[in-house]
């Protein structure tokens, strides 16, 4: 069997090119990652449905697996990516008891890819926070210093990859539910353009085009290689992103050019940053100048009030109809008792919310991206921290509050201050692990891109990871 050691030197292409030429078998590489799991998942409470059994019967006795990745192993968000016969309960008491009855599209990309489904991971309520403690299973602390929160709403997940249970695990994000995690717990997490992941079958979009999934990993091409197995369009989608030119692995290691980078330092809104934010952002701007690159401070004219105003409309409208649409299928009325405090309090706005108030919403997002789009006329990329700080104690931002406002600030204004506007416009965007705090803490460094351009993301990404290597900076 292979060690913990030898394990973790391997990130998702290795191991698949390992278990494909026979240098390891799929069933041992499992054994590695339940191995792991049972050790630290006590402790970080990642993992929040374990799918073992059915795991390993699916690598029992063979060789190898049909896919790009086959045999790797894989967690899927504990919030849609349903997998039939498995559980999914969405962060939420609601959904404690359901159990999907057929696949999401995206998951049955990711079996096709050869990926091996192992569990689910933990996720605050409907994905409503940048932190990662729901009431039914419980906070999930980050793996660098357990005081602190491992990040949202994909915490699960990145805490399971640093904490090598895996290299790479499904995450979504909806105003930095994957950038943010992978800022706090040192990966790479890049957040697709609108429409480039599947959403189906049950839904076209997430959140009016904002949300969008992907994986957090630790190394740049197994993102990229993900991107090839799960991309593009399925039958009766309602819109897809501009196709690639070629495959994005073939993006990492080719040459990104001189490009032109506009240097932010404070969040759209223009409030100051963490120094440590600014710091690992500043080193940042100096490395791509050494690189080759120009960078200059520049930021674009957004109307911030209106689009944090635009997608609390859209997030409160959403959380409405999926309770609505829940408690329809339990046969009862909605009801705040089977939900936290915030998420009932964005359910009621939603309910008082007009279908104008809707429309106005959706044109704004579409206005932002816009003024985005004319920005990037005179930029190739934009360069920021991810978060405004670095890894907020757990219970800083709570779900059981009972002041709407006060939340939407700490969340929108006080926490993620970048993330959130390459959602509203569709944009492409990633969080590379560049810079650690004084005190050891893993602080992201942002980089957003025009709408459908993934491929300079990966080109940047890959030449940054080779100049200022992160895969073997992991936490004790």
């Amino acid at each position: 069997m292979i060690s913990f050691a030898d394990y973790r030197k391997l990130d998702a292409t290795a191991l698949a090119a390992a278990i494909a030429n026979g240098e390891l078998t799929a069933a041992e590489v499992m054994e590695a990652a339940i191995a792991r799991a049972e050790a630290v998942n006590p402790a970080l409470n990642a993992i929040v449905h374990r799918q073992y059994d059915t795991a390993r019967d699916a690598v029992s006795g063979k060789t190898a697996l049909e896919g790009a990745l086959g045999g790797v192993p894989f967690l899927l968000k504990d919030l849609g990516a349903l997998d039939a016969g498995q559980p999914c309960t969405f962060g939420s008491r609601l959904w404690a008891d359901f159990v999907a009855d057929h696949d999401a599209t995206y998951t049955e990309r990711c079996k096709a890819a050869g990926l091996v489904i192992m569990g689910r991971s933990n996720t605050p309520e409907l994905g409503l926070n940048a932190t990662t403690e729901p009431t039914l299973h419980g906070a999930t602390p980050n793996p660098w210093d357990s005081s602190r929160s491992a990040g949202g709403s994909s915490g699960g997940s990145a805490a399971a990859v640093a904490a090598g249970i895996l290299p790479m695990a499904h995450a979504t994000d909806g105003g930095g539910s994957i950038r943010i995690p992978a800022s706090n717990c040192g990966l790479f997490g890049l957040k697709p353009t609108r429409g480039r992941n599947p959403a189906g079958p049950d839904v076209g979009e997430g959140w009016s085009g904002m949300s969008t999934g992907h994986v957090v990993s630790r190394s740049v091409r197994d993102s990229a290689l993900m991107m090839d197995c799960t991309h593009g369009p399925a039958p009766g989608d309602p819109y897809a992103a501009p196709p690639p030119a070629r495959p994005f692995a073939e993006e990492v290691g080719a040459d990104p050019g001189k490009l032109r980078i506009a240097l932010m330092t404070t969040g759209f809104d223009g409030r100051p940053l963490d120094p440590e934010c600014i710091k690992g952002t500043e080193a940042t701007a100096k490395l791509c100048e050494d690189l080759g690159h120009g960078v200059e401070p520049a930021m674009p004219n957004l109307d911030v009030a209106a689009l944090l105003a635009a997608t609390r409309t859209i997030i409160a409208g959403n959380v409405r109809n999926t309770i609505r649409l829940r408690c329809q299928a339990l046969g009862r009325e909605p009801s705040g008792q089977d939900v936290e405090a915030i998420t009932w309090a964005l359910a009621q706005e939603g309910s008082r919310a007009s279908a104008g108030d809707y429309a106005d919403a959706v044109l704004t997002l579409h206005q932002g991206g816009r003024q985005l789009a004319a920005f990037f006329a005179d930029h190739d990329l934009i360069l920021s921290s991810t978060l405004r700080h670095p890894p907020l104690p757990l219970g800083a931002i709570d779900m059981e509050e009972t002041d709407l406002d006060h939340y939407w600030r700490t969340l929108f204004e006080d926490e993620i201050a970048i993330t959130p506007f390459y959602n509203n416009t569709g944009c492409p965007a990633m969080s590379l692990p560049l810079h650690m705090s004084a005190d050891g803490l893993p602080v992201g460094i942002h980089f957003g891109a025009p709408f459908g351009d993934e491929a300079t993301l990966f080109r940047l990404a890959a030449q940054l990871e080779a100049a200022s290597p992160w895969f073997d900076r992991v936490p004790a």
